[in-house]
C-alpha cells in the first residue's frame, strides 16, 4: 500500500466531533474533488476508504445517500467511480459545505477534507530517487488561496503552482510535511516518515565517514608515493648516506613499504606514530631544501 493510501486510510479514520468539523470536512471534499454540473453535486474518488467516508458523511451530516454511477476518464483511460446527488439533496449538501473555516478544529477537518479529496504524498525510496512532496490539487485558483489561507491559520505555508487547468498545493520539507501530518491527526503516517528519515540520516551519515575515510586513504596513499619518490632521489644523489640514521632508517622503511599507512609503518619500526612523522616531515624538508 503506497503512503498516499496510509494516510487517507488513517485521515478517515478519525473522528469529527462537532457538525461544523464534519460541514468542513465536507467543504474541503468539496473543493477537491467536487463538481456541481446539471442541477447536481458529483463526487469522484478512486480510493474505497474515501469513498465509504465520503457517502458516510454525506448521509450523517446532511441526510443525503450518494448515488453511485460511473463514467469515462479519457486522460487514463479508464472508467472512474462517481458518487451524486440532484435536485434538493444537491442544495442540501451544497448548503452544508458552505461553511468557513473559523476555529482550529474547523480548519483541520478542512484539511482531511482536501488531503482525502485529492491529496498525495510520497517520501523517499530506497533508490534516493523521490524526495518529500505533499500536495492538494484544487479545481480553481479561488480554492487554492482558500486552502493556503487555511495552513496559513495553522502555522503552516503552502505553495501554489498551476498544472493543466488545476491549481497545486504543495509542500516540499520533510519538516512542513510533519507539521501537516502532525496538525490533520496522521500520526503512524508521521512515525512511519521520521522512521524513514532516519534511516535515510543514518545512510546518508555512513556514506560521509565512508567517503571521508576513502578521502583520508587516497591522501595518504599520495603521501606515500611522494615521501618515496623524494628518498629514492636523496639515496641516488649519495644525501642519504650523509644523514643521521634516524632519518636513513626512517626513509629505507618507508622506501621498502610504500604501501603500509603511518601507524602500520611505525609499528614495524617499534616508534610511535609521531615520533615517525616527525622524521619523515625532516626528510621531506631535507629534499625541499635540497631542490630549492
Amino acid at each position: 500500500m503506497s503512503f498516499t493510501a496510509d494516510i487517507k486510510r488513517e485521515l478517515s479514520a478519525l473522528p469529527l466531533p462537532t457538525r461544523e468539523q464534519r460541514f468542513c470536512a465536507l467543504e474541503g471534499l468539496m473543493d477537491t474533488c467536487g463538481t456541481t454540473e446539471n442541477g447536481g453535486v458529483h463526487f469522484v474518488s478512486e480510493n474505497e476508504t474515501v469513498a465509504a467516508f465520503l457517502c458516510d458523511l454525506c448521509e450523517e451530516t446532511c441526510g443525503v445517500r450518494m448515488q453511485v454511477g460511473a463514467s469515462f476518464d479519457p486522460k487514463r483511460e479508464r472508467d472512474k467511480v462517481t458518487f451524486f446527488c440532484a435536485g434538493g439533496d444537491a442544495e442540501k449538501l451544497l448548503a452544508c459545505a458552505a461553511i468557513l473555516p473559523e476555529t482550529e478544529e474547523e480548519r483541520t477537518a478542512y484539511l482531511r477534507g482536501a488531503f482525502l479529496g485529492s491529496g498525495s504524498c510520497t517520501i523517499p525510496r530506497g533508490d534516493g530517487k523521490t524526495g518529500y512532496h505533499l500536495e492538494i490539487v484544487l479545481k480553481s485558483a479561488e480554492g487554492a488561496e482558500k486552502l493556503c489561507d487555511v495552513l496559513e491559520g495553522l502555522q503552516l505555508i503552502g505553495n501554489i503552482v498551476r498544472r493543466g487547468d488545476r491549481q497545486v498545493v504543495y509542500l516540499k520539507s520533510r519538516e512542513a510535511i510533519a507539521d501537516f501530518l502532525s496538525m490533520a491527526g496522521a500520526g503512524s503516517a508521521l512515525r512511519k516518515m521520521e522512521n524513514v528519515a532516519a534511516a535515510r540520516e543514518e545512510s546518508n551519515n555512513f556514506n560521509r565517514v565512508s567517503n571521508c575515510y576513502a578521502g583520508n586513504a587516497d591522501k595518504s596513499a599520495i603521501a606515500s608515493a611522494m615521501q618515496s619518490v623524494a628518498f629514492n632521489e636523496l639515496k641516488e644523489r649519495g644525501i642519504l648516506a650523509t644523514l643521521p640514521e634516524p632519518l636513513k632508517e626512517a626513509a629505507t622503511a618507508r622506501m621498502e613499504n610504500p604501501t603500509l599507512s603511518i601507524a602500520e609503518l611505525a609499528e614495524s619500526l617499534g616508534l610511535t606514530k609521531s615520533c615517525l612523522n616527525h622524521r619523515l616531515r625532516k626528510l621531506m624538508r631535507i629534499y625541499g631544501e635540497r631542490n630549492s
